[in-house]
């Protein structure tokens, strides 16, 4: 899906999203990726069934207010005990699969947010 978005041109939007990629500024990512308003870092998490308390640490540690996690084709939850770093930063986490995140992303940072998008393409 191609998606247009009114934000300022120097903050990353997310341009395109489909099955196993996202299209930041015109950038193609097929695999895992945070997008960050300021920043796109990869991320080497490949997928669900890979995610540790490290991940979760890591997030808690980019200073953002919302972490949204994209799972992926489908909605699947961590188990809580991995999102604890989140919870003791008092960051908030949403998880939805890849798609939502995609476009919940694009709502936040429109609304100048704090926001970073974890999103895994499997």
């Amino acid at each position: 899906m191609k998606l247009q978005l009114f934000a300022p041109a120097a903050l990353n939007s997310i341009a395109a999203y489909g099955d196993g990629y996202v299209v930041v500024n015109n950038v193609r990512h097929e695999t895992s990726v945070i997008v960050m308003p300021d920043r796109v870092l990869p991320w080497s998490t490949a997928d669900f069934e890979a995610l540790s308390a490290g991940d979760f640490e890591m997030l808690a540690g980019l200073g953002h207010d919302v972490v949204l996690l994209g799972t992926g084709a489908r909605l699947r939850f961590p188990h809580p005990a991995l999102a604890h770093p989140l919870a003791a930063a008092r960051i908030g986490l949403e998880v939805m699969d890849l798609k939502a995140a995609c476009r919940t992303y694009n709502v936040l940072l429109a609304d100048s947010r704090q926001v970073a998008a974890a999103l895994l393409m499997r």
